[in-house]
């Protein structure tokens, strides 16, 4: 009988402790994904410092991995799109990313702007 799977930080892959780094590899992830979550969810009207809050908590308790971060050379990787780009390449990316028409995304997320209480949400997610 194998042993559970452990959640660590890996910050080795991280940009600031890891915490996203780690939850990214615990569910086999791409760590931009889970990285954009986090900001998303942390510029939400009411949660910004619930996000700071939540981040560090998870800085002290999640404990440190000991192992180099185990990504392969041929995983797929969230990044803005360098051929398919209107302004900076975001939604292009998301499109190579997702393998769907960047049309679509583009639709997506300028729907998603304009609906009332999300424009801020949608702008600042953009250039996050």
């Amino acid at each position: 009988m194998s042993s559970p799977k452990r959640l660590y930080r890996n910050s080795s892959a991280g940009r600031i402790a890891g915490v996203c780094a780690g939850i990214a590899e615990y569910v086999d992830a791409d760590v931009t994904l889970v990285r954009l979550a986090w900001v998303v969810l942390t510029i939400v009207p009411g949660f910004f410092v619930g996000g700071i809050v939540a981040y560090i908590a998870a800085w002290a308790i999640m404990p440190a991995s000991s192992n180099p971060s185990n990504a392969e050379a041929g995983t797929r990787h969230l990044t803005r799109s360098t051929t398919d780009r209107k302004l900076a390449g975001v939604c292009g990316g998301l499109a190579e990313y997702f393998r769907v028409d960047s049309t679509v995304v583009r639709l997506l997320w300028a729907i998603l702007t304009i609906v009332p209480g999300c424009i801020v949400l949608g702008i600042v997610a953009y250039f996050v």
